[in-house]
């Protein structure tokens, strides 16, 4: 065998057994050769530790620069990238060409080794089953995910135990705002059935932004409150240092890559409405967890019990109603019915949600809006709020500044763009206003729409008597009725009976 194939192994093998035995004997029990084993005793170093290292064979392209130029540059901005400083030797030294490249970053590298800044070491941590829940957004822009066609603008809120790698994920259609944080942790918190000793989040850095002082104090105290509600000790890593919450920061990957294989999978990111997507992000988290499940149990028996109830994950506001019917909140103008007009609100906000409230009586529940990243103000808008006084003023149609989003569909929308271009303004409006009050009067919206699209599609006008004839209550399926009058006799009796009752 030749000297080079010699592995450490088996040298270390020969000079054991060479203390007791014959060259012939130790060379067979290392398995090497007779001529390999007699070279070994003479030299026990391998062959290419017996070489001298070889010169340089060409002249180093850098031996000019490096030590009067690169390195004052790299003491002067210790954090300075490799290709900005290959950028400027280029430009200051244009015959040096593009292949220095390699060399400079590896010349760079090495100096950093021996003369540069201490950098900051990562202490890896035990974690202890129920002590650490961390939570954190995530931005899923890149999913691609929409909604019956139209594309979702939404982050995850992602709650996970550091021991046993327990994960929850709630879709969230506003901003990191503590409401998302406090429905997402509890949510997280019950599905789990128990509560770790503390909590760690930095999600409430973007809440913070553009807020003063004591709406920064308010909002941290809130913090503190919702988890001393869970017995949990509140804590926050230091703003930008992400890996002092990296127990989460990484399955953060993880979680969208699943995601993503699922989505490939499935063979498309358009889902029919927002709980079926949800339902989809609960399925894909549940199959984590069940990877987990042994140290989930481990965890579990050492979690503090929930308290009795959740504690609120709302944000409560009191808003009056204006002659227009309805009420701006957050920059987001929403209708409620009419009858409404004058009285004030309670509004519970949720991420995704209005609750309505008069007093302690829920009057309805709203879908939230918000305002764009430009600051242009939204509506919400139900038509069948509106619908009844618009029938009284239809021309009120024309220049309605939240004309858009009164239609409920974008067939009634494209419908209204076709009357206006083929009639006059006023018969346009009346005709589109009592389109919206058959969709509302007969409950047909989504029938109707669809026969707004074949017409469209078919280049025609909607006919509105045949509409109101085809959606009219059908007199074959309306229950007959028979009421059987009582003689008024039968009343006298019963008085008569009554009377003599007393009388006894």
């Amino acid at each position: 065998m030749p000297g080079r194939h010699v592995t450490d192994h088996q040298m270390r093998l020969f000079m054991k057994f060479r203390q007791t035995n014959t060259t012939a004997v130790a060379a067979a029990k290392a398995s090497i050769s007779i001529a390999t084993a007699y070279r070994l005793e003479k030299d026990s170093r391998r062959p290419s530790q017996r070489k001298t290292p070889r010169e340089r064979r060409r002249p180093d392209p850098l031996a000019d620069i490096f030590d009067a130029e690169v390195v004052p540059m790299l003491q002067a901005v210790p954090n300075l990238r490799s290709v900005a400083i290959f950028d400027e030797m280029i430009r200051r030294h244009p015959e040096l060409g593009a292949g220095i490249r390699r060399t400079l970053e590896r010349r760079i590298r090495s100096w950093r080794a021996i003369h540069g800044e201490e950098r900051e070491v990562i202490f890896r941590q035990v974690h202890e089953p129920g002590r650490m829940g961390l939570s954190d957004f995530t931005d899923m822009g890149s999913a691609g995910i929409t909604i019956a066609g139209i594309p979702l603008d939404h982050r995850l809120y992602h709650f996970r135990l550091a021991y046993s790698g327990f994960e929850h994920a709630h879709v969230v259609l506003g901003g990191e705002s503590f409401v998302a944080l406090a429905e997402g942790m509890q949510n997280a918190l019950w599905s789990l059935g128990g509560v770790p000793l503390e909590h760690r989040s930095d999600s409430l850095s973007a809440a913070f932004r553009n807020l003063d002082r004591d709406a920064r104090e308010d909002l941290t105290r809130r913090y503190e409150e919702l988890c001393g509600h869970y017995g949990m000790t509140a804590t926050r890593n230091n703003a930008g240092v992400a890996h002092e919450n990296g127990s989460i920061e990484g399955p953060h990957g993880h979680l969208k890559r699943a995601i993503n294989d699922a989505l490939l999978m499935r063979g498309s990111s358009d889902f029919d409405d927002l709980a079926a997507y949800r339902r989809f992000v609960d399925e894909i988290v549940s199959r984590c967890n069940a990877r987990n499940s042994k140290r989930i149990d481990i965890e579990r028996a050492e979690l503090q019990e929930l308290p009795v109830r959740r504690t609120s994950d709302y944000e409560e506001v009191t808003v009056r109603v204006t002659s227009s019917g309805g009420f701006t909140l957050r920059k987001v103008f929403y209708t409620v019915p009419s009858r409404l007009i004058g009285h004030r609100l309670r509004v519970r906000l949720f991420d995704d949600r209005l609750d309505i409230f008069i007093g302690g009586t829920l009057l309805v529940t709203l879908p939230r809006g918000r305002a764009s990243a430009s600051g242009k103000h939204d509506q919400v808008v139900n038509y069948r709020h509106v619908i009844h006084s618009l029938r009284r003023k239809p021309m009120a149609l024309l220049n309605l500044v939240y004309r858009d989003q009164l239609f409920p569909r974008e067939a009634y929308r494209r419908s209204f763009d076709a009357l206006l271009e083929h009639l006059p303004e006023r018969q346009a409006c009346r005709t589109m206003v009592d389109l919206l009050a058959l969709a509302h009067e007969r409950g047909c919206e989504s029938e109707l729409a669809d026969q707004l699209t074949a017409s469209l599609q078919a280049r025609r006008l909607p006919d509105m008597a045949a509409l109101r004839a085809r959606f009219a209550p059908d007199p074959a399926r309306l229950p007959s009725v028979v009421v059987h009058l009582v003689p008024l006799n039968a009343y006298e009796a019963l008085l008569g009976a009554s009377l003599t009752g007393d009388a006894a």
